[in-house]
């Protein structure tokens, strides 16, 4: 029980660091969306865990009706994830995300409709996803990957990349670019 409460504390203090609007962690816990999906999320996916699956449901339905964020009890969802403006939110059952995430508005960690069993992205650490984005299938998003606004990702996303478009392409690293001589 400790050890959730601080890990609430954790998720409200990433919300002040990362949002200059945040001015402190009072203003999240009672008036930000995101914060509140994240805390209902935790309580239904305790449930979900113990085979509750009704009341993680109805629970995860009462977060929807309040924030706007839909996210399937059966999520498993790291510390420090914050979603800003999260209206429209949209995380599928076996979706996995990893510590300090960011996801902005109208973003969906969904499926494609055509696989059995993990249907559902698995979004590692320290990964943005811009506005609008789809994440689609059981892709795997690596460590320090910022999403652009209104991609579509069907495919993985190597470690410290940007993927923009649609469909979504990886953007050519910066430390991969080798410098011109100017002679």
């Amino acid at each position: 029980m400790f050890k959730t409460l601080k890990n609430l504390y954790f998720d409200a203090k990433n919300i002040v660091e990362k949002d200059p609007a945040a001015t402190n962690i009072f203003t999240v816990v009672l008036l930000y969306p995101g914060f509140h999906a994240i805390l209902y999320h935790r309580i239904s996916h305790f449930f979900y865990k113990y085979r509750l699956f009704f009341f993680a449901r109805l629970l995860s339905q009462t977060a929807r009706f309040f924030t706007g964020i839909e996210i399937h009890p059966g999520a498993q969802i790291g510390n420090r994830l914050f979603i800003d403006h999260g209206m429209g939110v949209v995380i599928g059952e076996t979706s996995e995300i990893g510590d300090n995430c960011t996801i902005y508005h109208q973003v969906t960690l969904g499926g494609t409709g055509k696989d059995v069993g993990k249907r559902h992205p698995t979004v590692k650490n320290n990964v943005i996803i811009g506005a609008g984005s789809k994440l689609l299938g059981p892709i795997v998003i690596e460590n320090n990957v910022k999403i652009g606004a209104n991609a579509v990702v069907l495919k993985d996303a190597d470690c410290n990349c940007t993927v923009v478009g649609i469909p979504g392409k990886m953007v050519q690293k910066i430390a991969d670019i080798t410098p011109i001589n100017e002679e």
